[in-house]
């Protein structure tokens, strides 16, 4: 009896991830409600919380996966660029890291809309897929600045991070310091091919 009490537990716990995660792709972080919720998965509002502290904790989760996918995107596109040369490397996983964002447009904000929490640790999984992404891009800035320390490559590559996530997310919400979707990957390809050119 009791393995199949903790399998209803289970699987009531994955279906309430699943309808996050259906939500926010749907309509976007901000329309995530736990009486919705509660609704669509046929239990209890109270019910959501035996299984997360709150709607933060669900939207956590629900970011996990997208990391992962995310990750797999980008490792892929990395794979695939294995031959060539360092800045072609970079430009191949920016651009499929705006594939991403493109095809996810909800699901990826998530990732950086969601409150981090100043009064308690980073969770692990967040840690390490954001370490994951960075190794991707820190390798190749290795080898075209292969005398920088540790210290100005982690620098180096958040700034990297920064520069190409701000070109698709003012890209991809049509700002008006931004450019036209369709030449998104044209603005990532000038960017990184200057990378480490001396003038």
């Amino acid at each position: 009896m009791a393995g199949k009490v903790e399998a209803r537990k289970a699987a009531l716990r994955e279906k309430l991830i699943d309808l996050a995660e259906s939500q926010i792709e749907q309509d976007g972080l901000a329309s995530l409600r736990a009486r919705d919720l509660a609704k669509e998965a046929g239990c209890a509002v109270g019910a959501i919380y035996t299984h997360f502290n709150d709607l933060h904790a669900l939207t956590l989760e629900v970011n996990g996966r997208t990391f992962i996918r995310l990750g797999a995107v980008v490792g892929a596109a990395v794979e695939e660029a294995a031959g060539q040369v360092p800045n072609e490397r970079l430009i191949a996983m920016s651009h499929a890291y705006l594939g991403f964002a493109a095809d996810y447009p909800r699901l990826w904000r998530a990732l950086f809309d969601v409150e981090m929490r100043s009064d308690g640790p980073v969770p692990e999984w967040y840690a390490a897929a954001m370490a994951r992404l960075f190794r991707f891009i820190s390798e190749p800035l290795a080898e075209i600045f292969p005398d920088s320390d540790a210290g100005q490559l982690d620098l180096m590559t958040r700034t990297l991070f920064s520069s190409v996530h701000g070109i698709v997310l003012l890209g991809l919400e049509n700002r008006i310091s931004g450019v036209p979707g369709e030449q998104l990957r044209t603005m990532i390809r000038m960017l990184l091919e200057q990378v480490g050119q001396k003038n």
